[in-house]
């Protein structure tokens, strides 16, 4: 029999407010927040978790974010290069774009939302068409990574006639210095700028499209102008024979924080600026009014002339000051200071939230996972200096440090994490934090006996009591002069062990004294009563006691672990054999075994009679941190420095499962009492519950899945190397032509694209032998009478096609549309070219049919763009392209009659409601004055009198 395991799944993830790997977006209300892989939607007011968006087996980081013109869509960049489209209202995908091989750092859509441009760490810019789900070109020149983008609208009038887009500019900054300028129409950059001389973080623009304002490492902001006369005429020369530039220096903008700028943000609606420094402060500008700038100037002049009078005249001076005036005035007038934000901690992102006429709401993610919402006051009652206040802060549902230490109640009820500012206490039903508790420098903790107190172990060497119900500290003893690494309470409930970088080891025993006038309690408080101390010989890293009570465990510092008897503490084994100091232990329930882990990768397996080494393990890529046994079993778990939580058989020694999905360290580990789950707590501030599933698990199974997920990412990193023409050998190193040229198809093979293309080749060959099957008995047929003896019956149906009820051609065309739209291009690039001619055949009966012609047209197109050289080459294709191109026509013929219908069908109706005098049909593109002389154009309303 072969033996089978119950495999474990992620369920939870909670902890987290808010991750610094993205920025956030606010609406005034609703804070859209990265929380590594997955979005969570606040209600900052409430402090209310109201949404969690997460895709199913997708484990990279978000790393940008950006909502749509479509208030309900958003765009969601990922750390793997893809970028999927999010609902609001529904929290599901919409679809997923897969073009970059590197994490996705900008994103911006035009105008009407109907397009996206991203960039990214591989420093490639794509275009994506949102309606048709596909990559329209990838745009090439930056040397770094892109930082910011921006659609800049066209303001020269297009003829309706024209294929162009009306927004056929682009606005990139990059980490390379350099901004450039993309004519989409063309594919190109039609201007290229060295803004600063340090990588450019940040960029933006205002609501008149007429400043841009850069932000640099150096903590310089730069303003530029727009010539939006010469966006309009193109590229066109001057006189002296000069290309006339789009994009021409202002000023620079004076800030007080000289550190990098990470983000600029201009106002939706109010006159304001935002310039967000590498630190804790956001600089708040003001946008003078034209009339307020003038007035300023007027008292400017009058105050130079004032002065001019008392001195001595000075021809010189004064010119020089004039066209100093002239340089400085207009940017410095025009934003001027208006409050400076400090937020408690580092600030990774801000978003302004709604304006009113009292004031702006502004919202900071902290890089200490959590939001604060400040309120900007937009005029001062008084001649105080205005001051920003802080309004609402999401910061209890998650720890500001990394979790240190987890620890369950007996009845897994309740959670205990802690970091190195606090102590939570969760309910493992709903995940909610339903207490917090100051706490400082946390290394270890533990439940006593009754769940209804905590101890926890300082850095400082203190052990902290405190009482869950009440949230109070009960109380705090020096029991160590340094670091307790480790503690453990014993079997009989009455003991507590603890180990301390001081080299001692204390034992405590709990008792229950009556509270003192001082006491925030009332009768009987528990409290910890040293009984003894056993010195050792270097620093004690874990300490445990045996279930059976028999023996206690001391790692030390010297890579060895010393075992005692508990009663008499005299010596009793040692387990000598890690190179590096052991940082874990656990006993088995039946105390028959003893595992260890260590900061050498490694774990051992050790028998408790005679302290013999059964197995060493290499368990981990980095430092193993804690390794624990399930109950009444001898399954370990470990978790390690390398992200990773494994699952272990110390019988046979056997790697069982491999758990991914944190973003940083595990340091802490709990498992539950009754063996149904997992928690690990990590550096990214995560806490991750992993239960145990019905679902059998059977080793050579799960390595045979590691080994094709192996295979297929090696395949698709090997297929999206850049040095490799599409179609070449692995080894070739044929250089790729596109990587020279600006603009380039945009293609990414994935393991879904891979299979999809198989799933496409699987299906045509299907299909075509089953056609030559019964295209031979037709034929066999047809050279019979209709009376021969010699007529049978047909052959049986291919089991697939019977048990969908298709025709071959029919279930080809279903397994494509069955691809993703945004995936078909790169599953016909996995396609041999014998397939292709094969698949040109299928196109043919579709078109003939009228079966989805758009789709037909769309991979008819591609595949004659992409195979180009080979179809041109060679006559056998001509049988096939001739009949196609007419079948084809007829069916796009149909298709342009039925457009053209409904277009003159839907100005019927736009004609016949202007003639009603209906309004709603104007309230986008007129205003309510144009609306009611419209109306008043109408035919008047007549008087009719009524006589009774």
């Amino acid at each position: 029999m072969v033996q089978s395991y119950l495999r474990h799944g992620p369920t939870q993830a909670f902890g987290l407010v808010c991750s610094s790997s993205s920025n956030s977006v606010f609406d005034g209300k609703l804070a859209y927040v990265p929380a590594l892989e997955d979005i969570l939607v606040w209600d900052v007011k409430k402090g209310q978790m109201l949404a969690m968006w997460h895709d199913t087996g997708h484990r990279a980081e978000v790393t940008c974010i950006l909502r749509s013109p479509k208030k309900d869509q958003f765009a969601v960049g990922y750390a793997d290069g893809s970028i999927r489209l999010w609902s609001a209202s529904a929290g599901s995908v919409i679809t997923t774009f897969n073009g970059h091989k590197k994490a996705v750092s900008a994103l911006a859509f035009d105008g009407e939302g109907t397009r996206l441009a991203s960039g990214s760490q591989d420093t490639d810019l794509i275009i994506w068409d949102i309606v048709a789900e596909a990559g329209l070109y990838r745009l090439r020149g930056h040397r770094d990574q892109i930082t910011a983008i921006k659609f800049i609208p066209a303001t020269s009038d297009i003829p309706s006639t024209s294929t162009a887009f009306s927004s056929v500019m682009l606005l990139t900054t990059s980490k390379d210095t350099f901004m450039k300028l993309w004519d989409l129409s063309t594919q190109h950059c039609i201007q290229t700028i060295v803004a600063h001389r340090s990588d450019i973080w940040a960029m933006d623009m205002n609501i008149e499209r007429n400043i841009i304002f850069t932000g640099s490492g150096e903590g310089e902001v730069k303003a530029w102008s727009m010539n939006t006369e010469a966006i309009s005429e193109g590229l066109t020369e001057s006189d002296t024979g000069e290309i006339n530039k789009i994009i021409l220096p202002m000023a620079t903008l004076p800030l007080s924080s000289r550190h990098r700028v990470s983000q600029i943000a201009f106002h939706s609606d109010q006159p304001f600026l935002a310039v967000q420094s590498h630190d804790r402060s956001v600089e708040l500008f003001r946008i003078r009014t034209e009339e307020e700038v003038r007035k300023k100037q007027l008292r400017r002049l009058k105050r130079a002339k004032e002065k001019k009078d008392k001195q001595p005249p000075n021809p010189q001076k004064e010119d020089a000051e004039k066209v100093e005036e002239d340089d400085e005035l207009n940017l410095v007038d025009l934003f001027t200071p208006h409050v400076i934000i400090r937020a408690s901690k580092k600030i990774r992102s801000i978003d302004f939230g709604i304006g009113s006429k009292d004031g702006i709401q502004v919202m900071t993610a902290l890089s200490s996972n959590c939001l604060e919402v400040h309120t900007v006051p937009i005029h001062s009652k008084s001649k105080d200096p205005l001051e920003a206040s802080r309004m609402y802060t999401v910061d209890l549902p998650g720890h500001r440090n990394d979790i240190r230490t987890l620890s369950l109640s007996s009845d897994d009820q309740l959670l205990a994490s802690a970091s190195n500012d606090s102590l939570k206490i969760w309910n493992m039903k709903t995940t909610a934090c339903i207490r917090t508790m100051d706490c400082n420098q946390a290394i270890c903790s533990t439940f006593l006996p009754g769940d209804r107190h905590i101890v926890v172990g300082t850095k400082t060497g203190e052990l902290l009591v405190y009482d869950v119900a009440s949230s109070s500290l009960l109380e705090t003893t020096k029991a160590h002069t340094a670091t307790v690494w480790s503690m453990h309470v014993g079997a009989d409930g009455q003991t507590l062990v603890t180990g301390s970088a001081d080299k001692d080891v204390k034992f405590w025993e709990l008792e229950h004294k009556i509270a003192t006038e001082d006491s925030t309690q009332s009768g009987k408080v528990l409290t910890l009563v040293h009984l003894r101390t056993l010195k050792m010989t270097d620093d004690v890293l874990s300490v445990r006691y045996s279930p059976d009570n028999k023996f206690l465990a001391v790692a030390l510092l010297d890579s060895t672990v010393k075992v005692f008897y508990r009663d008499s503490l005299k010596f009793f084994l040692s387990l000598y054999g890690h190179k590096l100091p052991v940082l874990g232990m656990d006993i088995s329930s039946d105390s028959k075994l003893i595992v260890t882990c260590s900061a050498d990768k490694n774990v051992k397996i050790w028998g408790l009679d005679f302290g013999d080494c059964h197995k060493s393990i290499f368990a981990h890529e980095e430092s193993v941190m804690q390794v624990l046994f399930e109950k009444d079993s001898h399954y370990f778990w470990t978790v390690g420095k390398d992200k990773m939580l494994k699952y272990w058989d110390g019988d046979k020694f056997e790697h069982i499962q491999r758990l991914e999905g944190h973003h940083g360290e595990v340091w802490a580990l709990a498992l539950s009492h009754y063996g149904k789950f997992v928690v690990t707590g990590s550096h990214d501030k995560s806490i991750r519950v992993w239960e145990k599933l019905d679902d059998p698990l059977f080793l050579e199974e799960e390595r045979e899945k590691e080994l094709e997920a192996l295979y297929e990412s090696g395949t698709v990193e090997a297929l999206n190397r850049p040095d490799l023409a599409i179609g070449s050998g692995v080894g070739d190193g044929i250089p790729e032509f596109s990587t020279t040229t600006e603009a380039a198809a945009v293609s990414k093979q994935t393991s879904e694209t891979l299979m999809a293309g198989e799933r496409i080749v699987e299906a045509l060959d299907l299909a075509s032998e089953e056609r030559r099957i019964f295209s031979e008995y037709e034929e066999a047929m047809a050279r019979l009478s209709a009376d021969d003896a010699m007529r049978l019956q047909p052959p049986p149906r291919n089991p697939v096609l019977a048990a969908y009820d298709l025709e071959p051609e029919a279930y080809v065309l279903k397994v494509v549309e069955k691809v993703q739209s945004t995936a078909l291009h790169d599953a016909l690039l996995a396609l041999p070219f014998s397939k292709v001619i094969l698949l040109m055949d299928f196109l043919n009966i579709w078109a003939k049919k009228n079966w989805n012609t758009i789709l037909v047209s769309r991979i008819l197109f591609f595949l004659l763009k992409t195979h180009h050289y080979q179809i041109v080459a060679n006559r056998i294709m001509r049988t096939s392209l001739i009949p196609l191109r007419k079948h084809l026509r007829t069916a796009l013929q149909r298709q342009k009659e039925v457009i053209g219908y409904n277009l003159a069908a839907l100005q019927y109706l736009r004609h016949r409601d202007q003639a009603e005098r209906v309004a709603h049909f104007f309230e986008d593109e007129a205003s309510a004055e144009q609306v009611r002389l419209k109306i008043l154009e109408g035919k008047k309303r007549k008087r009719v009198n009524l006589v009774s």
